[in-house]
């Protein structure tokens, strides 16, 4: 059964019943990209290497997600510094999660040194 589309009996035509497009900002695209890498990263590095380190790693990288959206929204050259270091945060929980992997998994021998460095391993 079809919907009449034209105008009713009183002359009024009917409502449009599909919702109203949503504009996608880029940042909003940006972060939705990242983010399952930073939980993935911050779970791992959390877990294998030191939980202070990845918590604190973690929040700079929230702050500076802020930062990025207060700047996007000022002004798109103000989003520069913010993701620049977003991503170091980022780049630093990835180093912190191979590492605590590497120590983790690897035989105690060759890295009995490296553990006496790590205070989580």
């Amino acid at each position: 059964m079809e919907k009449p589309s034209g105008p009713t009996s009183c002359g009024v035509s009917r409502p449009d019943s599909r919702p109203p497009p949503q504009p996608t900002s880029p940042c909003r695209v940006n972060c939705s990209e990242y983010f399952p890498l930073f939980l993935a990263t911050l779970w791992v590095a959390g877990v294998f290497f030191h939980e202070g380190a990845a918590a604190l790693c973690g929040l700079v990288y929230l702050f500076a997600r802020l930062r990025y959206f207060q700047g996007y929204a000022r002004s798109a050259q103000l989003r520069l510094g913010p993701l620049y270091a977003s991503a170091r945060a980022l780049w630093l929980l990835v180093a912190l999660a191979a590492l605590g992997l590497l120590v983790h998994f690897l035989p105690a021998a060759p890295l009995r040194r490296l553990r006496t460095l790590l205070p989580g391993a």
